[in-house]
């Protein structure tokens, strides 16, 4: 089976400082370690993908400063294949300030930088990359004209584009009607369809709002209960790995990263989504986004994790 995976998405730095608690409005309050890491949804998933035995390659668009020159060296230690990444002479590398607190909950503010300029020209330029695979990848840090684009050339060239839906955005109809898989969480999935995702049922709710959108298949991510699964030849809900989480910055980043392995490799929806939740369960007993993706042996030894 074809396996050639390309993400489509965005590059940040992450600059992350741990706290007790946050700040509220107008308060400051002193911090404990601080640490930079490389991040971005894309780059995430992208990195998550690699480390799973992906063959990855990466499309996006970072600045040409110091940052995009260290991602894009980070990129291809990590075995990411990196014709795709644009260097913008215009605005710098997109940029991440993250707060993680003594639970491991985390804030987030992101200043898109060059993220925000990857257009549907890029894409163009990018033909030679996706014609050779077989699964796309998106998010919505990626601009939405070049979420359009992904979801029309998926259906014209018969690619399976998969829709990580954050952050939340209200979309066109055609973009649905492209899409093989979308794979928001609660939040996302109650602003896309407006049905309050709260347990088995409220999700099965959501899910059926998806697929007459033209959504083919459906997993709505539910944090430490798993995640809701809609898909040909297969529904319900496959339970999560319980776990002491340290930091769960790109916990569905490293889910969906995972997930797109498992389907390359051909395993079935539900072998493939308890995959993708060994690999996020993993994910959150380690600080940062990428530094954070377990390679395979942390998953398929997987004694200490527990339902």
């Amino acid at each position: 089976m074809a396996n050639k995976i390309v993400v489509i998405g965005s590059s940040n730095t992450d600059m992350v400082l741990k706290t007790e608690r946050f700040p509220k409005p107008g308060e400051t309050i002193l911090g404990g370690d601080f640490f930079v890491f490389q991040g971005g949804k894309g780059a995430n998933q992208a990195v998550a993908a690699a480390r799973l035995g992906g063959d990855v390659s990466f499309i996006c668009k970072v600045g040409n400063d110091a940052f995009g020159s260290e991602a894009i060296q980070h990129y291809a230690k990590e075995g990411i294949e990196t014709e795709g990444i644009l260097q913008d002479g215009q605005a710098p590398t997109g940029v991440a300030v993250i707060t993680v607190n003594g639970q491991g909950e985390n804030c987030i503010v992101v200043a898109s930088g060059a993220n925000a300029l990857l257009s549907v020209k890029d894409i163009e330029n990018a033909d030679f990359i996706l014609e050779n695979a077989d699964w796309l990848i998106t998010q919505l840090e990626t601009p939405l004209p070049v979420v359009e684009y992904l979801s029309a050339y998926a259906v014209g060239y018969k690619k399976k584009l998969i829709l990580n839906p954050a952050p939340a955005a209200q979309l066109p109809t055609t973009v649905y009607e492209g899409l093989f898989l979308i794979t928001p969480n609660e939040s996302e999935a109650e602003l896309l369809t407006g049905i309050e995702v709260t347990n088995e049922e409220t999700a099965k709710e959501a899910a059926a709002i998806f697929k007459a959108r033209g959504v083919q298949n459906v997993i709505i991510t539910l944090g430490s209960k798993g995640a809701y699964v809609d898909c040909e030849g297969y529904e319900g809900i496959v339970a999560s790995f319980q776990v002491k989480a340290i930091d769960t910055t790109a916990a569905g980043d490293v889910f969906n990263g995972a997930l797109v392995v498992a389907l390359a490799e051909g395993k079935g929806w539900h072998d493939a989504v308890v995959f993708a939740c060994k690999a996020a369960s993993v994910s959150v007993t380690k600080m940062g986004a990428q530094t954070s993706a377990p390679v395979r042996d942390e998953i398929e030894t997987t004694e200490v994790l527990t339902r």
